[in-house]
């Protein structure tokens, strides 16, 4: 009883040095619980790829082949630990033969792709700038049209994975995400996505998945992180700091659309048989004496429309949120924010934009096109947001590629983005 009476006498004499090895041991016993509970993910995912791996496979039946393309400097240069630590054992247990290619510098990831063999399915280990490369390189290939049906996995390891909330459940622990997706492409279930293809006078086409951005809340979320010290605080000071440089913060487009075309219904694949050997040699003698005139197809003139707008914001985007939703047109979606803000307004609107761009004031003009012309004022600076890449802003054409690419998706994304149009 003395030697316990000694120790609380000796915690109540030193009590500084007894508070800081409380929050210590605290904060040791926190991350090496955190460490245990990772490593336990990491061996459940080996475990369900090495199911995969054990899968037997024909006499004449060829492993399937995959290619990752790695940016190692994502998520400020920690990408390629996260990669090795959570992805890379699951792939290479899973049975797939694997190539590792890993990019050096910006712009690499597109030029890989114009040199890229065809392979089984295509894996973008990096984040929302690995990704918009990727699909540039590969659309702007010469035989893209082929190239475009492999199917794409994505592996979130970037500082901003947009495309992570379309495809998988989210996850505030990071290890988690990671190993979710790679097995969502071992399990090998795709969705169609849309594309949009911005084309310029000077440049080659860019592709796009989620969208683009320009306009006055762009600009204030690109220097929010200036305003560090600041806290919590810091995305409101940027947004009311923006006010006293310039207000109202309006931009000038003149846009012209067209108007979103029908959307053919998914058919069922159907093999017509053949027809026999006498009605094919009668048939091809009957072409070559006497071939059928040929017509050219008629194309019926494009219906543009035009409309001047003065927004706070324009923000084109493809309905790739939730690709599962059904539409009958193929289109994309214009938002144009209202131009009679106030400051309080801006600030509340702009926080909340900059959590989530998708997010529109009542106020907002919206509409509907397959395709859309922006002509910008001359000596119009600033920049667009193209899939959170930043562009120097300049007269665009934007086209929907409406299906272009397939993307695996969880399974448990589906149900839950199912459930939430009930």
């Amino acid at each position: 009883m003395s030697r316990v009476v000694r120790v609380f006498r000796t915690l109540r004499n030193h009590w500084k040095k007894s508070t800081f090895a409380v929050c210590v041991l605290s904060y040791g016993s926190h991350w090496l619980y955190g460490r245990y509970c990772d490593n336990v993910l990491r061996r459940e995912a080996c475990l369900e790829a090495r199911e995969f791996g054990r899968q037997l496979i024909a006499p004449n039946e060829r492993l399937k082949k995959a290619t990752v393309i790695l940016n190692p400097a994502a998520c400020n240069g920690k990408a390629n630990s996260l990669f090795e630590k959570n992805a890379a054992p699951i792939l290479h247990l899973s049975g797939i033969e694997i190539t590792v290619v890993k990019t050096d510098y910006e712009g690499q990831a597109k030029k890989m792709m114009d040199l890229m063999e065809h392979t089984d399915m295509l894996i973008v280990a990096g984040g929302d700038g690995t990704l918009q490369e990727v699909v540039t390189g590969l659309l702007r290939r010469s035989d893209q049209d082929s190239f475009s049906r492999t199917p794409i996995g994505f592996i979130p390891l970037g500082s901003r994975n947009t495309l992570s909330a379309t495809l998988y459940i989210l996850s505030d622990n990071k290890v988690k995400e990671i190993t979710s997706a790679t097995l969502s492409i071992l399990k090998g279930e795709t969705v169609p996505l849309d594309v949009l293809q911005i084309n310029t006078e000077t440049e080659k086409p860019v592709y796009a998945l989620m969208g683009l951005r320009w306009g006055a809340f762009r600009d204030v979320s690109a220097t929010v992180s200036k305003y560090w010290y600041l806290g919590p605080l810091k995305t409101n000071a940027a947004h009311w700091f923006r006010t006293f440089h310039e207000w109202p913060l309006l931009h000038d487009v003149t846009m012209t659309y067209l108007a979103p075309t029908l959307r053919p219904p998914e058919m069922p694949p159907h093999q017509t048989s053949r027809p026999n050997l006498l009605y094919r040699i009668v048939r091809r003698l009957r072409n070559y004496w006497n071939p059928p005139p040929e017509e050219p197809p008629k194309e019926e003139p494009e219906q543009w429309e035009q409309q001047k707008l003065s927004s706070l914001e324009l923000h084109i985007q493809t309905h790739n949120k939730n690709p599962v939703e059904p539409h009958i047109n193929d289109s994309m979606m214009i938002c144009a924010e209202s131009d009679n803000f106030t400051v309080s307004e801006f600030i509340t609107v702009g926080k909340q934009k900059h959590n989530d761009p998708t997010i529109f004031s009542e106020t907002s003009t919206k509409l509907e096109a397959s395709a859309c012309r922006l002509q910008l004022p001359e000596a119009t600076g600033g920049f667009f947001n193209i899939d959170n890449e930043e562009f120097e802003a300049m007269p665009v054409e934007i086209r929907l590629l409406p299906r272009k690419l397939h993307f695996f998706m969880s399974a448990e994304r589906r149900q839950q983005l199912l459930s939430l149009m009930q």
